[in-house]
């Protein structure tokens, strides 16, 4: 099946670095590279070893929930 040109919804490694930016970078900045290559692998070790939810937050999730939507565009 042709997907379209951006389809981050059904590509999982996008998931997945949106999940690595949420908890480890996003409004903290690393003293050193050493530092972020040490939280990125903490941050893969953790999610390698609760392989249920892994997979849970990356399948690409082909029906909508109205109610997490509604939340997505209430003013």
């Amino acid at each position: 099946m042709a997907l379209p040109a951006y389809s981050p919804d059904l590509n999982p490694i996008e998931g997945l670095w949106k999940w690595m930016r949420e908890e480890v970078t996003r409004n903290h900045c690393h003293d050193s590279m050493r530092q972020l290559f040490d939280a990125c692998k903490k941050f893969i070790d953790r999610i390698n070893d609760d392989t249920i939810t892994l997979v849970y937050r990356l399948w690409p999730k082909f029906e909508l929930d109205p109610d997490y939507e509604k939340l997505l565009v209430s003013n």
